[in-house]
């Protein structure tokens, strides 16, 4: 990072804390990442917009931490495009319904982000003009990026709709393989 986006950033996150001090920070190789409860989100990320320059969202994702409490966390990039520093913005989601406020008042480019997110990994936004399903049709009872969707998929009641069988996974050369000692072991690589 140069030292010109060095100093930017430090001041606006100086100003951010000034004004959210419940706002936490994390720094990791040049990268910085702060976590906003669910309730001041949209206060936040208004902030940071009108008052701070991040004047584009370039991502919403979700991440999935199955087992763990919260389970879910919904990430934010942000960025002003004239200086090119970046923030990831990060929201906890707990719950067997995760649920975060929708960014679409604040920026447009929400929109279809959210809906692949309530589409993939079931995270719903509160207040979103149009949440419907963009990849998997209406209907379909599951999230496939959850982590607890199975690899091969699922079996469907709906015939003619995309696979209605789980594919066929036994003995292909790259699945992984459950339950080994090391990553070598686990990750998906040919076996003859």
């Amino acid at each position: 990072m140069a030292a010109d986006q060095f100093k930017i950033k430090t001041e606006l996150l100086e100003r951010l804390h000034g004004r959210f001090p419940e706002v936490r920070q994390q720094e990791f190789r040049g990268d910085t990442m702060l976590t906003v409860a669910a309730e001041t989100l949209p206060e936040v990320m208004r902030y940071l917009k009108e008052a701070c320059g991040f004047d584009m969202l370039l991502c919403v994702s979700a991440v999935d931490h199955l087992g763990e409490d919260p389970r879910y966390e919904v990430h934010y990039t942000i960025t002003q495009a004239e200086t090119g520093v970046n923030l990831l913005v990060r929201v906890p989601a707990p719950g067997e319904n995760p649920s975060v406020p929708s960014l679409t008042p604040i920026w447009r480019s929400a929109n279809w982000l959210e809906r692949e997110q309530f589409d993939l990994m079931g995270v719903n936004f509160e207040g979103h003009p149009d949440l419907r399903r963009i990849m998997m049709w209406e209907g379909y009872p599951y999230h496939p990026l959850r982590k607890d969707f199975p690899v091969a998929g699922v079996e469907t009641e709906t015939v003619g709709v995309a696979f209605t069988e789980k594919a066929p996974a036994d003995g292909a050369p790259f699945v992984t393989t459950p339950g080994g000692r090391t990553a070598a072991e686990r990750e998906p690589r040919s076996r003859s």
